[in-house]
């Protein structure tokens, strides 16, 4: 399944980031922007690869009022989130090797603590 678009998927956004133990990977990005567009496919691919995991393609602007604290300078900007805490919040490269990359890293933190910077405001989709 390609990632989950906020605009349209915003419902099962909701109840897949519900479920204990779900990873949320979400690409906030611009629809002007013309390196997300070109990201959006390999991210797509991504997703289909782990149908375990959560992948949310959030245009920013179409968002502004939920993602209003959010510090978004520049794309694609990738949010990793668990039910505890914020894993991964920042701008990476266009190439999705490296989100492949940190998936795979970031399953070997356990216990993190924090709070989680997205999934709280989507969950009341």
């Amino acid at each position: 399944m390609p990632a989950l678009n906020l605009d349209t998927d915003a419902e099962e956004i909701a109840e897949r980031i519900a479920a204990p133990g779900t990873l949320f990977v979400a690409c906030l990005c611009a629809d002007w922007c013309g390196t997300c567009r070109e990201y959006r496919a390999g991210f797509d691919r991504l997703a289909d690869a782990h149908p375990e995991i959560c992948f949310a393609w959030i245009d920013i602007e179409n968002h502004a009022d939920t993602l209003d604290d959010l510090d978004v300078e520049n794309f694609p900007t990738i949010l990793i989130e668990d039910s505890v805490t914020t894993r991964f919040f920042g701008t990476v490269l266009p190439q999705v090797s490296i989100v492949e990359r940190m998936l795979t890293d970031l399953t070997a933190l356990p216990d993190m603590t924090g709070a989680p910077k997205l999934r709280p405001a989507l969950a009341t989709a």
